[in-house]
């Protein structure tokens, strides 16, 4: 599924020219503290058994908190692409930017 949202919003940064990656630091200043909550909510979730992965579904490389690597990936990866649908809107719709 990240492939897929990747495949489907990405394309706007090159063809639309958004410039969300322009400001890729912007972006995850943003994205990090957010990011950061639901990773945390994730850990105790899995803690205290209220939530699992399926072994079968993930590649089994796993980051700080025994947490895979999709789903590091899945608040890294969502949220650019949702900034950058957001800007390809705003572009083609002139009259939805908002004024400095």
């Amino acid at each position: 599924m990240i492939i897929f949202t990747v495949a489907g919003s990405f394309w706007l940064e090159i063809f639309l020219k958004v410039g969300v990656l322009k400001q890729i630091k912007r972006a995850m200043l943003s994205i990090a503290p957010v990011a950061f909550v639901f990773i945390a909510w994730d850990k105790y979730a899995i803690a205290h058994g209220h939530w699992r992965f399926d072994n079968t579904q993930i590649l089994g490389i796993y980051g700080p908190w025994c947490i895979p690597l999709e789903e590091y990936l899945f608040f890294l990866v969502v949220p650019i692409a949702a900034l950058m649908t957001i800007e390809a809107v705003r572009s083609v719709k002139k009259h939805w930017r908002v004024e400095s």
